[in-house]
């Protein structure tokens, strides 16, 4: 029985881009890598192909950050600050929930992230909820990013 780990979307399936693995035994992050270059100009920001999904337990989520490396150096950043990818986010029928890592460029220079390059890093985490969350209503995912909640 799988309990979670990532694969590779079918549009990559057979391109070489490393899954994530964890650098040292007490990391906590798994180093995403980008499936294809990008290149940023000063202020821009995109959404950059990683090529992967992730599957995971129904009381888990990944939470995506930025390596801070690239935060460090590169002056890069999460738009949002810190991506977070639901367990029904794994196949949905829109984009067979690709991970997509959204960047920003907060330098004043290019920055140009080569295929392969380590850009994020992705925790799995449970949660918790609340006492009457069993009271409400939930609706069954239909989409990929950005779909929850809309009408």
């Amino acid at each position: 029985m799988k309990l979670r780990g990532f694969e590779k979307i079918s549009a990559y399936k057979d391109a070489d881009i490393v899954l994530p693995v964890r650098k040292t035994e007490t990391s906590a992050g798994y180093d995403i890598c980008l499936a294809e270059a990008v290149e940023l100009a000063p202020g821009q920001s995109v959404m950059a192909a990683t090529g992967l999904k992730a599957y995971m337990q129904p009381d888990e989520f990944l939470s995506i950050h930025i390596r801070s490396s690239m935060g460090i150096k590169k002056h890069l950043r999460l738009l949002n600050s810190v991506g977070i990818v639901d367990a029904d986010y794994y196949n949905n029928p829109d984009n067979e929930g690709h991970i997509m890592i959204a960047l920003e460029n907060m330098g004043t220079e290019t920055v140009r992230i080569a295929k392969g390059e380590r850009v994020a890093q992705g925790i799995f985490t449970r949660y918790l909820t609340t006492d009457d969350d069993a009271d409400t209503v939930k609706e069954k995912r239909s989409g990929g990013f950005g779909s929850t909640g809309r009408k």
